[in-house]
């Protein structure tokens, strides 16, 4: 027994598993103490490796996704924003929208859950090693801006052009002129019936003219971001305050 076991020890280092080397004994006792069969205990055995696996390419995923948080949909208080359908964001998160090239855009005012939203999809997208990104849309245009003073605008705008999905936060919470707003065309432009966008933005689109200052170039961008898109409206309280709110209740 003695000699088997050491040598399901070198087995599991050899093949580099070591988080079954690590609850080995563990499961051995629990299978034991439990008469368990020898595929529950394979399977229990397995998926502390699967778990610790996968919990590495979670945080892997993240770092490069430069998500703001690691929040997923489970996570989510669907009760506290009864203005979202629920089974929609799940089915977002099997991400249909993804193999249809589709567009999602997180409409409403500050605070009430779209970058949660937004990042919990990207996050489910992440983990199933499709190619995400997460940027406010500040950040973004400095970016551009930064890549065409130093005449390589072209690679930078190929480098977001490229994700999966590309997930811009905070459409015209700044103000955006005239020449970033011809940036910020050309990059939608590069993506469009390509690849998915999803953007939070608390302007309506009947505004973005003004948030663009060129209605052309406005009127441009939102056909094609809105040519294959869900508009997703959040029109609940913020869900920052939602802890003050229960306190005021109290």
């Amino acid at each position: 027994m003695n000699s088997s076991y050491t040598q399901l020890v070198k087995n599991l280092e050899y093949l580099k598993l070591k988080q079954m080397i690590t609850h080995l004994n563990d499961v051995i006792d629990f299978i034991n103490k439990n008469n368990l069969s020898f595929v529950e205990g394979l399977t229990k055995l397995t998926t502390h490796e699967i778990d610790f696996k996968e919990a590495n390419m979670i945080r892997s995923m993240v770092k490069v996704g430069a998500f703001p948080h690691t929040k997923e949909i489970k996570d989510f208080d669907f009760d506290f924003q009864p203005s979202i359908n629920k089974q929609q964001i799940l089915d977002f998160a099997t991400l249909r929208f993804l193999e249809s090239k589709e567009n999602i855009v997180f409409l409403g005012s500050s605070g009430v859950g779209k970058t949660h939203l937004a990042t919990s999809i990207g996050i489910a997208a992440a983990k199933k090693r499709y190619s995400t990104y997460f940027i406010k849309c500040h950040d973004l245009l400095q970016q551009l801006k930064k890549a065409k003073l130093e005449n390589r605008l072209d690679a930078r705008l190929k480098h977001f052009a490229k994700y999966k999905l590309l997930i811009i936060d905070e459409l015209g919470y700044l103000p955006i002129d005239k020449d970033d707003s011809k940036l910020f065309f050309q990059l939608i432009d590069m993506r469009y019936e390509k690849k998915s966008t999803i953007l939070t933005t608390n302007i309506n689109f009947n505004n973005w003219d003004e948030v663009f200052y060129d209605a052309i170039i406005a009127s441009a961008i939102l056909d094609r971001i809105l040519h294959h898109a869900h508009i997703i409206s959040i029109s609940g309280k913020s869900y920052r305050l939602k802890d003050h709110f229960k306190q005021d209740a109290e």
